[in-house]
Order: structure tokens, then C-alpha cells, then sequence
């Protein structure tokens, strides 16, 4: 039952991770002044680039973190 229980914490420390990430680049890019980027009157379709913006930066950021933990908790094996 240890393997099952390893993989279910490693699932949720992603789907945390994730979730982290993206809400801290959503908070990140609301500092940009889009008035000057978008039309005028288009809320939704901001709201919505800002959405997927925030999902792309963040799940790459995640994957970065989580990559980089992964790999120096092999790094004893290398010696």
C-alpha cells in the first residue's frame, strides 16, 4: 500500500502546485495595463486571454519546480 499512498501524495502535490502557480500569476499579471493591448469593450475576451495566460505561465513554472524537485531527490543516487 506505500506505493499506492507515494503516488496519491505526489498527485496532489501537483495538482497544489498547479493551482499555486497559477493563482500567483493571475495576481502577477493583473499589473499590466491592458487598456493600451485590447479594444475597448471586450471584457470577456481579456478576462478569458488572462485566464489562459495565467494557465500556461503557471503549469509551466509548476512543472519546472516539480521537475527540479524530482530530480534532486535522485541526486543521491548518483554518488
Amino acid at each position: 500500500m506505500e506505493l499506492y499512498e507515494a503516488i496519491g501524495q505526489e498527485a496532489l502535490l501537483g495538482i497544489l502546485s498547479h493551482l499555486f502557480f497559477i493563482a500567483i500569476t493571475f495576481y502577477a499579471l493583473q499589473a499590466f495595463m491592458t487598456e493600451k493591448l485590447f479594444k475597448k469593450n471586450r471584457v470577456f475576451q481579456i478576462q478569458l486571454i488572462y485566464i489562459l495566460l495565467s494557465i500556461t505561465i503557471g503549469s509551466a513554472v509548476s512543472n519546472f519546480f516539480l521537475q527540479i524537485s524530482n530530480w534532486s531527490g535522485k541526486l543521491p543516487y548518483l554518488f
